[in-house]
């Protein structure tokens, strides 16, 4: 790399990609007013509550000052009733399906020091490495080996990993093919990017060679929090990052996913800084964020933060956050991680999260590691569900949901605000609901364990049943199609979607 990375940072950064954006030299988080909203609504009635629910149910977004309202809750009994009610919220528009993904990270190189984060430069205990074509074509196979279909890759801010080396990633990526246990072919439908906040030009660039969602969290939206924990490095700077997923859109990319880290500040704050962000972007473009991520500060190599946090969140209050999250934002996919503990996603997920990982290797080159049962590096932070995605899906389909790979949406052009308006009338989970079960037919034939696989057959047979008697998929000619796909699926095609 011949650019030094004083260079690098410099040419990185367009102040003018952020001023464009300012009201008056300001942003659209005004602390005071998260404050005010959170401090005049502590008392409020049952009455109040429950006309914010019948809101959520009818899938419309709630205001600042609705939030607040729930945020406030103290009532143990009454949360139960908003957890019943996120529940059903989620079942309206994505049914009981969830997604899965894996994580792939690429390089652990950075120039930033944030505090709670392992890759931070400073961090002697870090082994670093930026992966190679080849090794990255290695993770991929064993990720496709445990049957996963979409990828998350995940980069340090290095002049190493730029945008060019994500680009070439996920070329490599998409490139990489596999054989199943039936004989078909397996590859990688979609990759989303999780990356440190680029310019209009870089972000074209990856979207030139088909990025899925762009991932920014803002970590922290309070602003002297955000300084404290990053105190120098192209992260520093917090209307850079704040800005990322407007210059996204900008560039084309119109499915974008926001997130905070829990345990740096007040997780009410946080949540509300989560829902002006929102309101920001759907203003401005009338799309809010695909996806909502809340990970909460675990152990980090080398982190004294990330264990002595006076804000960490407890189990009680994450299960809260995430309710929240889903009341408010009632169209928009939740992730749950694998940072978290095995019980803690399985009680989660019942209150409207969408999207989970699993087999999950966050060191660098760590899935080519454990294939050859070797020992991983340190990670970025601690992985607390280290289930195997065949352990989860059988765990799900004993629950009755069902496991989806499905990636159709993108490659049908239901993006941006296309999918937006199917999700908030509740038809995209319809559409999701044939894909998942024509993904779950290839993964039960190509993946699943026999114990996996008996349980997926009766579960299957089930969603089946359901599709058959929707007046929804008979009104619009889409029986024929499905059941025509779900044939072919189980004589050996793959990859057909509707």
């Amino acid at each position: 790399m011949n650019v030094d990375t004083k260079s690098w940072m410099e040419q990185v950064k367009r102040q003018d990609e952020v001023d464009r954006y300012l009201i008056n030299g300001e942003d659209f988080i005004h602390e005071s007013e998260i404050r005010y909203q959170l401090d005049k609504n502590k008392s409020c009635s049952k009455d109040e509550i429950e006309q914010i629910l019948e809101k959520s149910l009818a899938i419309e977004r709630l205001s600042l000052d609705e939030t607040a309202k729930l945020l406030n809750v103290k009532d143990e009994n009454l949360w139960e009733e908003m957890y019943e009610v996120a529940a059903e919220v989620k079942k309206r528009v994505y049914d009981n399906r969830l997604v899965f993904f894996a994580p792939l990270y690429c390089g652990n190189l950075c120039i930033n020091s944030c505090k709670y984060c392992g890759f931070r430069k400073e961090n002697k205990l870090e082994e670093r490495k930026v992966l190679t074509k080849e090794e990255i074509k290695k993770e991929v196979e064993y990720i496709l080996s445990q049957g996963h279909k979409r990828i998350i890759v995940v980069f340090g801010e290095h002049p190493q990993t730029d945008a060019e080396y994500i680009a070439n990633s996920m070329k490599t990526i998409y490139g990489v093919n596999k054989r199943t246990r039936s004989g078909s072919t397996s590859r990688i439908r979609r990759i989303n990017v999780n990356a440190a906040p680029m310019n209009v030009e870089d972000l074209k660039l990856l979207k030139e060679v088909g990025i899925g969602t762009y991932q920014v969290f803002q970590e922290t939206y309070h602003k002297a929090t955000y300084k404290e924990v990053h105190p120098s490095g192209l992260k520093a700077d917090y209307r850079w990052r704040l800005y990322a997923l407007h210059r996204a859109m900008d560039a084309g990319i119109d499915d974008v996913a926001i997130g905070a880290l829990f345990g740096l500040y007040d997780w009410r704050f946080e949540v509300m800084g989560l829902m002006c962000h929102t309101e920001d972007l759907e203003k401005r473009f009338g799309i809010g964020p695909h996806t909502i991520s809340f990970p909460r500060l675990t152990p980090a190599s080398g982190s004294e933060l990330s264990t002595s946090s006076k804000y960490l969140v407890n189990d009680a209050d994450f299960k809260k956050i995430v309710t929240v999250l889903r009341l408010s934002v009632p169209y928009t996919g939740l992730i749950i991680t694998a940072r978290e503990k095995p019980e803690i996603r399985d009680d989660v997920i019942n209150v409207g999260c969408t999207q989970l990982d699993a087999s999950t290797k966050i060191g660098i080159g760590a899935y080519d590691k454990a294939a050859n049962s070797e020992k991983e590096d340190k990670q970025q932070f601690a992985i607390g569900d280290l289930r195997t995605l065949d352990e989860v899906v059988k765990y799900l389909a004993d629950n009755e949901k069902i496991t989806s790979f499905c990636t159709a949406g993108y490659r049908c052009g239901r993006t941006g605000e296309k999918i937006m308006k199917l999700l908030e009338s509740c038809t995209e989970g319809r559409f999701c609901k044939l894909n998942a079960i024509l993904t779950y037919r290839e993964y039960l034939d190509d993946y699943a364990s026999e114990e996996t696989k008996e349980l997926g057959e009766k579960l299957i047979q089930k969603e089946i049943d359901e599709v058959n008697k929707e007046e929804f998929y008979q009104k619009h000619n889409l029986l024929v199609m499905f059941h025509e796909y779900y044939e072919r699926i189980a004589k050996g095609e793959r990859d057909l979607f509707i």
